[in-house]
């Protein structure tokens, strides 16, 4: 399996790679600062590029299986970046031969009951609100589009944390997942897990589903 990974100095994006690696994927990380990744491997390539210069990565993604964006907006601030993210890799991964996007999404647009979205509960955080909304702005771009891209958009459960890899999840749809005491969580390296087994079993496409435990 061949892949190109977007955002692979994140948190999740970081965890992301180390999974790959360790199933023997060719990786190609494209960042904007290749001295923040400090992981050396002789199957990771590492590209200097940026999601919103095309230019700077189209090269890069050729003959890969399948792309995974995992962006944030948090060095920046802008959050208004992350639907014009989604739009830029609608439109130019086709160009370059790419069939597949596995995208890290937020749980903010997740439903606690129809038409009552996580972000909406008066407990969630105001200092994660503008992401979340741009998440739910960049899922409603996903859902809009017409582009030929097979794309998921994998929400996280409520609380994703570090943790174990113990390989076990739960996928849902576009209500929230919680377990049997009323938590929503998943690890870091367990989304991980998931995300990439959704590439490898071809699953979920064009739609947005959840993981968690």
């Amino acid at each position: 399996m061949k892949i190109a990974l977007f955002g692979a100095t994140g948190h999740i994006g970081h965890a992301i790679l180390d999974e790959a690696l360790a199933r023997g994927y060719d990786v190609t990380a494209i960042v904007r600062d290749p001295s923040r990744l400090s992981t050396h491997n002789p199957r990771l390539t590492v590209v200097t590029g940026d999601v919103g210069k095309p230019d700077t990565w189209l090269a890069a993604v050729r003959g890969a299986d399948a792309v995974v964006a995992s962006l944030s907006a948090r060095r920046d601030g802008n959050n208004d970046v992350i639907p014009v993210n989604a739009a830029v890799l609608l439109d130019n991964l086709p160009a370059a031969g790419v069939k597949r996007l596995a995208w890290v999404g937020g749980a903010g647009s997740l439903e606690t009951a129809p038409g009552v979205l996580v972000m909406d509960d008066p407990h969630f955080p105001e200092a994660w609100k503008p992401e979340a909304a741009g998440q739910g702005k960049a899922l409603d771009v996903f859902r809009a589009s017409q582009s030929p891209l097979d794309w998921t958009f994998i929400s996280p459960a409520a609380l994703i944390e570090d943790g174990p890899r113990t390989g076990k999840y739960r996928v849902g749809g576009d209500q929230l997942l919680v377990d049997a005491n009323g938590k929503s969580h998943i690890s870091v390296p367990d989304y991980a897990v998931a995300l990439l087994d959704r590439i490898e079993k071809g699953d979920a496409s064009r739609k947005r589903i959840t993981v968690a435990y």
